[in-house]
């Protein structure tokens, strides 16, 4: 492993999950707003640390292979902890969509990368969007927020919109995936 800062980062995002994930179900009055937070902190480590390796120019194997596992486990995680706090079909269905999505194009990736067509399946603006309406229906979602100090937010309702935006583009890229990547599978 190479211990550069942006491994580091990357590594703090995964140390942040089981922290996450217990403040998040602390029986405390803000306990779900804190746990929003440190998601959102955990978010804002993902853009920081690609910034950095390319900033500082120390891009590694490690680094590549860790952020997107990073990625994937704490938006599963925070996926299975909506599911469970609204537990609510229309947060169900568009959470299993994403899940299935990340297995089908992490599993889709490394097969191509077998095959060195990697290039056919890289990260694409669709794959960009979906993750950033993730990530904001997921901090909604998870704080929980419709009024803060009194002003109406409608950060849940939110939330339920950007997670089913997220679900759509999240079909809508792994359909373009397979259709690349349908050229070396003949």
């Amino acid at each position: 492993m190479t211990w550069t800062i942006p491994n580091i980062v990357t590594l703090i995002r995964v140390i942040l999950i089981p922290i996450f994930v217990s403040v998040y179900f602390l029986d405390w009055r803000w306990a779900h707003e804190a746990g929003a937070f440190l998601f959102w902190l955990a978010a804002i480590t993902d853009w920081f640390d690609g910034y950095l390796a390319r900033k500082l120019e120390q891009s590694s194997a490690f680094g590549a292979f860790l952020d997107p596992v990073a990625d994937k486990l704490i938006v599963a995680a925070a996926l299975l902890m909506v599911t469970h706090t609204y537990a609510d079909i229309w947060i169900t269905v568009p959470a299993i969509i994403l899940l299935m999505r990340e297995i089908f194009v992490s599993a889709l990736r490394e097969w191509m990368g077998q095959h060195d067509a990697s290039d056919a399946v890289k990260v694409s603006f669709i794959g960009k969007a979906k993750t950033m309406a993730q990530m904001l229906a997921l901090i909604g979602l998870l704080s929980g927020l419709e009024v803060f100090l009194g002003v109406t937010i409608y950060w849940v309702t939110l939330g339920y919109i950007l997670l089913w935006i997220a679900a759509v583009l999240s079909l809508w890229s792994m359909m373009s995936y397979s259709i690349a990547a349908w050229k070396v599978f003949k």
